[in-house]
């Protein structure tokens, strides 16, 4: 159905990322950093911080001296720096994979919904591990596209099964790192001492499956960017099916679960 030039991936437009994924993405993070259980007056740094999701959950949860947030997105750092309004708070266009930080200069380093998206999962993690100060926290979060991220569980489906070629683009498939084996797995290769994962449960409410649909249209990520890369006929045929899986509600409203993967562990 679509072009192979077509298939891909675009985060870059915190205006268009909101309104599909980040809200929920706020719900997961303040679970994440309540879960980290660092002391406050700590430094953080947020690595891949796109929209500022994770750095304004520690700057509310945490109490902390001061936060990075680093992301090779302008788009998403100049979102990220509108939107937080806090001196203690400080953004910059970086890699993850190459972090221009000292060796130990932070207390808490963590990630929120990024590791799927570079080249080397392990390397990003050595870099994070590389910047924490011994006896410091690391922590990471997924979501769990395989199964419980139901919002793009049920839409691959649909996809699927209209068009083959959409499993090449399906999340849970292409990210076996999203789940708790994988992350355990992931942190223990790093050297990280007592790691520990969990799942974090984020309810997804829908008035009705217009609202649900609506972001797919903005071309923000894998899914919304296969929706627009569709023909009209193609985009009506998908969005049926997609309609007819989902559960729902009485009232045509429609509750789905959100789950995310999440490690952490001690350099």
């Amino acid at each position: 159905m679509t072009e192979p030039n077509q298939k891909r991936e675009t985060w870059a437009q915190g205006e268009s990322y909101e309104p599909y994924i980040g809200r929920w993405s706020r719900v997961a993070a303040r679970e994440f950093i309540k879960w980290l259980n660092v002391q406050n007056d700590k430094r953080w740094l947020d690595v891949g911080c796109g929209t500022g999701a994770v750095t304004q959950a520690i700057l509310e949860l945490a109490a902390p001296q001061a936060v990075v947030g680093v992301d090779n997105s302008e788009g998403y750092v100049q979102y990220a720096r509108e939107h937080t309004q806090d001196a203690r708070a400080t953004f910059q266009v970086g890699d993850a994979q190459d972090l221009k930080t000292e060796r130990g200069g932070y207390d808490a380093v963590v990630s929120g919904l990024v590791l799927n998206f570079v080249p080397s999962p392990e390397r990003m993690v050595a870099e994070m591990t590389r910047a924490c100060r011994l006896n410091g926290r690391v922590g990471v979060y997924l979501w769990d596209y395989a199964d419980k991220m139901e919002l793009l569980r049920y839409f691959w489906d649909a996809a699927s099964a209209l068009d083959l070629s959409a499993r090449e683009l399906d999340e849970g498939s292409r990210f076996p790192l999203a789940n708790a084996k994988g992350l355990w797995n992931l942190f223990l290769d790093a050297y990280l001492n007592d790691v520990m994962t969990r799942a974090i449960d984020v309810p997804m409410h829908f008035a009705n499956f217009d609202e649900l649909w609506a972001p797919f249209l903005l071309g923000q990520g894998a899914a919304p960017h296969y929706v627009m890369a569709l023909n009209e006929d193609q985009r009506g045929a998908l969005r049926e099916r997609y309609a007819q899986i989902l559960p729902r509600n009485a009232d045509g409203s429609i509750d789905l679960i959100g789950r995310a993967w999440a490690v952490k562990g001690t350099r």
